[in-house]
């Protein structure tokens, strides 16, 4: 009965998208605020519609209820709790589910915290999240139903992909999709704008905390992939460029190219017809994302499906929309005029070479990503694209980028002279030279990627803090030092955001440049050293889980002589599916992990052992979250809040 109750609220929650998609569109075209005013409540019942199927749903996981296909295909009643739970996201049709839970979310908290905003634009960015809730709800019931019932159910599931029967697959997801689907937003912003024929310095106000929201959930979503992928799948890599880990990261990429152009539009009336092209943009490669997820044109070990169907009807999806706004986009020139002018040297030209130097660096993950596919297409040959092409073809946007922070930041408005602002950079570029010649002269027959990463990384560090004490103003320390505390929040999530990029770049070099790996046959009772430290397969012994079989080794860290850790790493077998899984022991800490992976017993009587010393691990992860704090900080600034943004805005036209 739950079930049956789940499936038709999505039904209803299709019928209220489709009112909430055509009444307020209509309405603003017409003038009519009787039909306008359908909005809100449209939005508020869609959701709460969409959360009774998403309950449904998890309630069906949860019970094991084996009457629902899906549940057969995706749980198991041993399975874990934890597993259950999350294993209703672990598949096509209930990550879907909650990709369209995640939209109707974001348009119910426009309903309910835009009142500020102009009723027409309200209802046309409303009306354009319901014609989005349309579009993948259609696709969910008609090709990727959650719901179907089995004429005869079975005794027992056959189990979650035993990779995601892990807590990552808890946070990952969810914090993933509220990204990518919170770039929903920023289209629907610039194609309401768009329709209204109004692009201005208000507008701008009202996206950025949205593309702000979408881009920090993002930020963290990527992140906590990358720490998934470092832990659970035993090779000791954090990014394997893979076509789905390259789908998140271009919306990432455009993401904060928006945050950057919209401040322009915000502050000098400029660069109007590029931010709208920016949002269109990363919400179209949010569904590009998608449809490399779920078409099976690109091999992945994170393809939820392969069926040519729903690829199909996912490219009409992204066809109609980004068609359809890219056409708007052209007709709508002439409401893109730009008002502020600016010199060649000025923050608003720094923020021009950021916006292009992302999103050239995010077409060429693209290129890179859907490549092997036009090759099959045009000249039936198999390629692999992979690691060399992109770092060789990706990093020296990422340098460009790293050199031009900390000078854009400082730079002022309309004109500058970027000799003052240099030879206030002056000491921090000394400093990042000296920590890099130092970092070169310490390592011996190393490449120069650390000492590079060493100096860019110090050099976007020390620059975000500059600029935060240069806008102290003058005078004696302690004033300035009490001044610093009363900065506007956006002023330090900035510097915090730029920081967090500058240790994640040093982290990525450091991590790539001066890694230690060892694989090799060991007995039991047998030492080996690793980077400084003695590794010892103490013993490997057999344990039963909840649904597995595992082969655990216990393993001994000393250094000197002195007890380190005691790791234990796992090799484990699910019988329901038959498939073996590696499971990493780590030994964690601020400027090292010790990583330890027990393989296949060998003829010779040791066991396969990979072990690797990974130098600055944790800082990939303090940086990511440095980047997320300062887009939080941000966030919280009341300047940048919608209600303040329109509180000011109708103040003027009231004077």
């Amino acid at each position: 009965m739950i079930v049956e109750l789940g499936h038709f609220a999505l039904v209803l929650a299709l019928g209220v998208a489709l009112a909430q998609a055509v009444l307020p569109l209509v309405g603003a075209w017409r003038g009519w605020r009787g039909w306008m005013a359908v909005a809100e409540p449209a939005a508020v019942v869609q959701l709460m519609l969409v959360a009774v199927a998403f309950g449904a749903l998890t309630w069906a996981f949860v019970t094991s209820d084996f009457s629902l296909r899906l549940v057969v295909l995706n749980s198991h009643t041993d399975k874990p709790m934890l597993y259950k739970i999350s294993g209703v996201w672990g598949n096509h049709e209930g990550s879907l589910l909650l990709w369209v839970l995640i939209l109707a979310l974001f348009g119910a908290c426009a309903a309910l915290f835009g009142s500020q905003l102009p009723q027409s634009l309200r209802a046309r960015v409303l009306g354009v999240q319901g014609l989005i809730g349309v579009a993948f709800m259609s696709f969910l019931l008609f090709t990727s139903n959650p719901f179907l019932r089995l004429v005869t159910p079975p005794f027992n599931g056959e189990d979650l992909n035993p990779l995601l029967q892990d807590p990552g697959l808890a946070f990952h997801p969810p914090f993933l999709y509220l990204g990518y689907v919170g770039m929903s937003m920023a289209f629907s912003f610039a194609v309401a704008a768009l329709l209204e024929g109004r692009i201005d310095a208000a507008w701008a106000r009202w996206v950025r905390p949205w593309t702000l929201a979408a881009w920090i959930f993002l930020t963290i979503g990527i992140a906590l992939g990358s720490w998934w992928a470092y832990y659970e799948l035993g090779w000791g890599g954090f990014w394997f460029w893979d076509p789905v880990e390259n789908a998140s990261f271009m919306p990432w990429l455009f993401g904060a190219a928006l945050l950057h152009s919209a401040i322009v539009v915000e502050k000098r009336e400029s660069l109007k017809a590029w931010t709208i092209l920016l949002a269109i943009l990363a919400f179209g490669f949010s569904l590009i994302g998608t449809f490399i997820v779920r078409s099976g044109v690109i091999t992945s070990v994170h393809s939820f499906a392969s069926d040519p169907e729903r690829g199909v009807f996912i490219l009409i999806i992204l066809g109609l929309f980004m068609g359809g706004a890219l056409l708007l986009f052209g007709l709508r020139a002439s409401a893109m005029e730009a008002k502020g002018i600016f010199a060649m040297v000025s923050r608003e030209s720094a923020l021009v070479a950021n916006n292009l130097l992302l999103a050239v660096a995010s077409f060429v993950v693209f290129v890179g990503t859907v490549w092997p596919l036009v090759a099959e297409l045009l000249w039936d040959r198999k390629l692999s694209v992979g690691a060399p092409f992109f770092n060789a073809a990706f990093s020296p946007f990422m340098i460009g980028l790293a050199l031009l922070l900390p000078l854009g930041a400082m730079l002022p408005w309309k004109r500058a002279q970027a000799g003052r602002v240099m030879r206030q950079l002056l000491p921090v570029a000394a400093l990042a030279f000296a920590v890099a010649a130092l970092v070169y002269a310490m390592q011996t027959g190393r490449s120069a990627l650390v000492p590079v990463g060493a100096g860019l990384g110090l050099w976007v560090v020390a620059g975000a803090l500059l600029d935060l004490w240069t806008r102290t103003g003058r005078g004696a320390f302690a004033a300035r030092l009490a001044r610093l505390t009363r900065l506007p929040r956006a002023d330090w999530g900035r510097a915090s955001a730029h920081a967090g990029l500058g240790v994640t770049i040093f982290a990525v070099a450091a991590m790539n440049g001066w890694a230690t790996e060892i694989i090799k046959v060991v007995q039991v009772g047998e030492s080996f050293d690793l980077h400084g430290y003695q590794v010892k397969l103490a013993e490997v012994h057999e344990e039963e889980g909840p649904n597995y079989l595992s082969t655990s080794a216990t393993m001994e860290v000393t250094r000197n002589g002195k007890a380190v850790a005691t790791l234990h790493p796992e090799k484990r077998v699910y019988p329901v599916q038959a498939m073996p899984t590696t499971e990493a022991a780590l030994d964690y800490g601020l400027f090292r992990d010790i990583y330890l992976v027990i393989g296949d017993p060998q003829e010779s009587g040791g066991w396969a052992v990979r072990a690797y010393w990974k130098p600055f691990a944790n800082w990939l992860w303090i940086g990511a979250g440095l980047m997320a704090l300062g887009g939080l900080m941000s966030l919280s600034d009341r300047r940048y809040r919608v209600a303040a943004g329109a509180r000011r805005a109708q103040a003027v036209a009231a004077e």
